[in-house]
């Protein structure tokens, strides 16, 4: 996805340090840093190498169309304040793996952590992804390429921020294949296209997998959960000593589309471009089933549908019945609905969570929150609605997020960007990414602790 305005202003944001310490945020030293790193990424750089592809990410909400940005995240980690310092990891190409779990190229791998050690930077950033570890047959899990990888950046005493990515990819990685969830998942999706998220026209969304299937057995005998569990605890027995020996520091859960926290509500291969409001992604049978469970609880039958008026992927909000203003978004109906599909979205989340801890064994896990900018200077914020964040100027859709996430003690990387945007008189996306990192920082505040920032300017791209 290419979001024009930011292409060239992409900047991060850092919980956990002060304003004061911008200047150096990127300067490490040996000398400064910590003997152990319990945090997760401060400054994400996506590393290009001809040996392993292109290491862009497509349809994700923070990736602005270039392989040579710093992407803009931002942590709740270790307690650097009024230090000058932060660690800072570097993100390696998604290509270093292939399909059959095999490092394609060590020696190009070590010339790249040799490099990024010269720059001293504290760690790395891999990506683990479901669809390459248990490929072929469900239980099966195949480690060996990321076990060699670890190995070699153990070589550099490097430390790694692993990312468990339970969503496919439409970015080529090595050999032109394309990184898609397990083929034994979409051998079941010939047979039930249930499985996946699901828009009104009935198109199906096969990046990850729908949070209707949470409960449901259809995965093998598994329900979708348990699926998500049975890998996270065969990593961990898997890298347990890596972890033990302070080489993981942290592991993010991918949670949705792109691993954020947030329904596929805007796809780019549904023919979804920015500052398009996107779609509800409920239509699939078991996600009606739960809706017209829901409905008949608050005995209003006729409530388990969704919304007939709330436009396409590239519609305006002021072009429709539900987000226009004054519009259905605020009528009883319409907040049965938002809260049933946030509310989805809330436990989903608290499931994984409660699992991964289970799992980890005491390991920092990490959560990343997108940042869904556009349509928030109007009144019904359509497309954080559409993204599962119940969020209209008359409702705080973060703090119940924010106290879920308490209870698990995660770690949060919020997606940020500099106050070098600045909102054009026509902007026609109403955009606001300062109005609502305001809010989101304001409550973080309130749900779990104070956070300060730092921003982090771009690095230049590893060739």
């Amino acid at each position: 996805m290419e979001t024009p305005v930011f292409t060239n202003s992409l900047n991060s944001y850092a919980i956990g340090t002060p304003l004061d310490s911008q200047a150096s945020a990127l300067q490490t030293d040996d000398s400064l840093s910590p003997s152990s790193l319990d945090s997760v990424v401060v400054a994400e750089q996506s590393i290009k190498n001809e040996s392993y592809g292109n290491s862009s990410s497509a349809n994700s909400l923070n990736c602005m169309g270039s392989d040579q940005l710093l992407r803009a995240s931002a942590v709740c980690a270790g307690d650097f304040t009024k230090t000058p310092y932060i660690p800072v990891y570097a993100s390696l190409s998604m290509g270093i793996i292939n399909c059959y779990c095999q490092l394609v190229d060590p020696e190009a791998v070590r010339a790249e952590l040799r490099h990024l050690k010269s720059l001293n930077v504290d760690g790395v950033v891999v990506d683990c992804w479901w669809g390459i570890v248990e490929a072929w047959t469900p239980q099966k899990y195949e480690w060996s390429g990321y076990r060699d990888l670890f190995g070699i950046i153990k070589e550099f005493k490097l430390k790694v921020q692993v990312v468990l990515s339970f969503h496919g990819s439409g970015e080529c990685g090595s050999g032109g294949v394309l990184i898609a969830l397990p083929r034994w998942v979409l051998e079941i999706a010939q047979e039930n296209q249930d499985i996946f998220f699901t828009d009104r026209e009935g198109r199906r969304n096969t990046e990850c997998l729908s949070w209707g299937i949470d409960k449901e057995r259809v995965l093998r005998g598994r329900t979708g959960i348990e699926v998500y569990f049975d890998f996270m605890r065969s990593f961990h027995m898997e890298f347990r000593s890596l972890s033990e020996e302070g080489l993981i520091s942290a592991i993010e859960v991918g949670l949705g589309a792109s691993g954020e926290l947030r329904y596929p509500s805007c796809p780019e291969k549904m023919g979804w471009r920015y500052p398009g409001i996107g779609e509800f992604q409920c239509y699939d049978r078991y996600m009606q089933k739960n809706l017209r469970q829901s409905a008949l609880a608050r005995g209003h039958l006729f409530w388990a549908r969704g919304p007939d008026n709330a436009g396409y992927y590239n519609s305006r909000s002021h072009e429709t019945g539900f987000f226009c203003d004054g519009g259905d978004y605020d009528s009883y109906y319409g907040r049965f609905f938002l809260n049933w599909y946030s509310g989805i979205l809330i436990d989903h989340v608290d499931q994984v969570l409660s699992l991964a801890t289970l799992a980890f064994d005491g390991a920092a896990i990490v959560v990343k929150i997108p940042s869904i900018y556009w349509w928030h200077r109007t009144a019904s914020h359509a497309a954080e609605l559409t993204a599962g964040f119940y969020n209209p100027t008359n409702r705080d859709g973060y703090s119940p997020v924010f106290r879920m996430l308490k209870k698990h003690s995660i770690i949060l990387k919020v997606v940020c960007y500099g106050p070098e945007f600045t909102v054009q008189e026509n902007d026609e996306a109403f955009a606001d990414p300062e109005g609502l990192t305001w809010q989101v920082r304001c409550c973080y505040e309130r749900s779990m602790g104070s956070w300060s920032i730092c921003k982090c300017r771009e690095c230049s791209s590893m060739s």
